[in-house]
């Protein structure tokens, strides 16, 4: 495991992840803090607890949306999604490679 020092809201904290997965981490990091920092300087609520709880509704409804009945992605998890998303990289990578030479 490996600990990353990250800071949310001017708050820091000391987490704990995989090796490898520390830019995730990051990337999840400043994505709360640009949610709980738009809702802070929104100046509608105050307390960080009600803060960090509107910026959870706000992020759980995003991740549900994804993964709608009706949508192409119901069914899998966002691991899956990626991966086939990696999957896609690489067919158009190997279908492209042959265009670069006629350039």
């Amino acid at each position: 495991m490996i600990q990353l020092d990250v800071s949310i809201m001017g708050q820091s904290y000391k987490l704990a992840c995989k090796e490898g997965e520390e830019g995730a981490l990051q990337e999840a990091v400043a994505y709360l803090d640009a949610k709980m920092c738009a809702i802070r300087d929104a100046g509608k609520l105050k307390g960080n607890d009600r803060i960090a709880v509107m910026a959870a509704l706000g992020v759980t409804a995003e991740l549900l949306a994804t993964k709608s009945p009706e949508g192409p992605l119901s069914d899998m998890t966002m691991s899956e999604v990626k991966h086939k998303i990696a999957a896609m990289h690489d067919t158009l990578d190997a279908a492209l490679a042959p265009q670069e030479k006629l350039f």
